[in-house]
C-alpha cells in the first residue's frame, strides 16, 4: 500500500518543500493521553535463593493533548517516565491501562500505520545503517516509507542543505561523529514528512556548535512545516531556545504543564537585581528583597520572580547612591531542581 501523495510547494526564498501549509494555531490535539499508566513487574533478589517480584510504575495517570504544530518540552529526571511516555506513543510499549491516540490513531494498535505518520530519533540509538553512506541509508528509508521519487528528492534536498549534511552522504555512518551523525538520523526522521516528530535527547553529547545547528533547523522546519515536536532533554538551553509550553514529568507524574515562563512561579524562584553603587556600602536593607553577596561597590539583591522588579528597583535608588543595575532572570535548571525538592505535584 503506498502511501497518498501530499500537495507540495516551496517557500519563497528558501527552497524549503513545505508538503502541507504550516497550521493556523488550533485547539485540535494531534496527540491525546488520558489517565495513562505503564507498570513494569521487576524481581528482586530476597535471599540467597529467593525473589521477589515487586510493581514499578515508570507512568502513573498520566493526561495531556498536545495542539497541531506545537514544540513541547517534556523534561524530567533519569527514570522519571520520558522515554517510556516516547515509547507508548510510538507503539513500541503497550500502555497498562488509561488511553492514547496520536494522529487519531491507537498506536498499540496500529503500529504500521502510525509508523508512516510520525518520526522519532533516540539520542543514543541511531537509526542508520552502520556500514552504509549516509545516501544509501536515505535510500532504504525511502523504500521502506515508499515516498514518492519527487517528494523525496525534495525532502533530501531541504534537510542536506539545512543540516550542512552535503560532503557526509557518501561517507560510511561509522565514520561520522556523533554530531553529524546525530544531524543524519534527524534527516531520516523527516524524510517522510511526518506530522508528529519525537526527539528523545537529540543533542547528547553534541559540541555547541552541533547544538546550536540542530535547534536552529528544528526550528526552522517547525515554522516552515507545521510538525508537531514533543522534545525530551537533560539540555534545558533545548527548552528555551525551542519551547514555549514545557511539561516537567517526575515519578511517572506530570508535575507542572504550561508556559516555560509560569515555572518560575511553581518553583518559587527568585530574581537577582544586580546594583552597582557610587562606593562601597553595607549589605542593602529593602521590604520585599534579601542581600545575597556584596563584591566591593556591587550587591546582588534576591527577590520572588513573580514580584515586580519596579518598587524594588525604586526603594534602592531612594536611599542609597545608585549607579547602574541590572536584573537577572532565574536559571532553569534552579526553578526545576527546587520543584524536585520541594515535592511539587501539580497534574494538568
Amino acid at each position: 500500500m503506498t502511501a497518498e501523495p501530499v500537495p507540495s510547494a516551496e517557500s519563497p526564498g528558501t527552497g524549503v518543500p513545505r508538503p502541507r501549509p504550516a497550521p493556523e494555531p488550533a485547539t485540535e490535539p494531534v496527540i491525546e493521553l488520558d489517565d495513562v499508566r505503564k507498570v513494569f513487574d521487576v524481581r528482586r533478589k530476597a535471599g540467597p535463593l529467593r525473589r521477589e517480584r515487586h510493581q514499578v510504575r515508570a507512568v502513573d495517570g498520566i493526561s495531556f493533548s498536545v495542539p497541531r504544530g506545537e514544540i513541547v518540552g517534556y523534561i524530567g529526571p533519569n527514570g522519571a517516565g520520558k522515554s517510556t511516555t516516547i515509547k507508548m506513543l510510538t507503539g513500541i510499549l503497550s500502555p497498562s491501562g488509561g488511553r492514547i491516540r496520536v494522529c487519531g490513531i491507537d498506536p498499540t494498535r496500529e503500529r504500521t500505520r502510525l509508523a508512516r505518520r510520525i518520526g522519532v530519533v533516540f539520542g543514543q540509538r541511531t537509526t542508520l545503517w552502520w556500514d552504509l553512506p549516509l545516501r544509501d541509508s536515505y535510500e532504504l528509508v525511502r523504500r521502506m516509507y515508499r515516498i514518492e521519487d519527487a517528494r523525496y528528492a525534495r525532502n533530501l534536498r531541504a534537510c542536506v542543505e539545512l543540516l550542512e549534511l552535503g560532503p557526509l552522504l557518501d561517507v560510511p555512518v561509522r565514520q561520522l561523529s556523533l554530531g553529524q551523525r546525530m544531524r543524519g538520523d534527524i534527516a531520516a526522521a523527516l524524510l517522510h514528512d511526518p506530522e508528529v516528530l519525537y526527539l528523545d535527547e537529540p543533542t547528547i553529547g553534541l559540541d555547541v556548535v552541533s547544538k546550536a545547528r540542530v535547534r536552529e533547523f528544528l526550528r526552522d522546519f517547525n515554522a516552515e512545516r507545521g510538525t508537531t515536536i514533543l522534545l525530551t532533554t537533560h539540555d534545558l538551553t533545548d527548552i528555551e531556545t525551542l519551547c514555549r509550553r514545557v511539561m516537567v514529568i517526575d515519578h511517572g507524574r506530570v508535575m507542572y504543564d504550561g508556559e516555560l515562563r509560569g515555572l518560575h512561579a511553581v518553583g518559587d524562584s527568585e530574581r537577582t537585581l544586580v546594583v552597582d553603587f557610587a562606593r562601597e556600602l553595607p549589605p542593602v536593607q529593602v521590604d520585599g528583597a534579601r542581600c545575597v553577596k556584596v563584591e566591593g561597590p556591587r550587591q546582588w539583591l534576591a527577590f520572588p520572580a513573580a514580584a515586580s522588579a519596579a518598587p524594588l528597583v525604586a526603594a534602592v535608588a531612594a536611599a542609597y547612591p545608585l549607579v547602574d543595575l541590572s536584573v537577572r532572570e532565574p536559571a532553569i535548571e534552579d526553578v526545576i531542581a527546587r520543584m524536585y525538592g520541594a515535592g511539587s505535584s501539580t497534574g494538568t
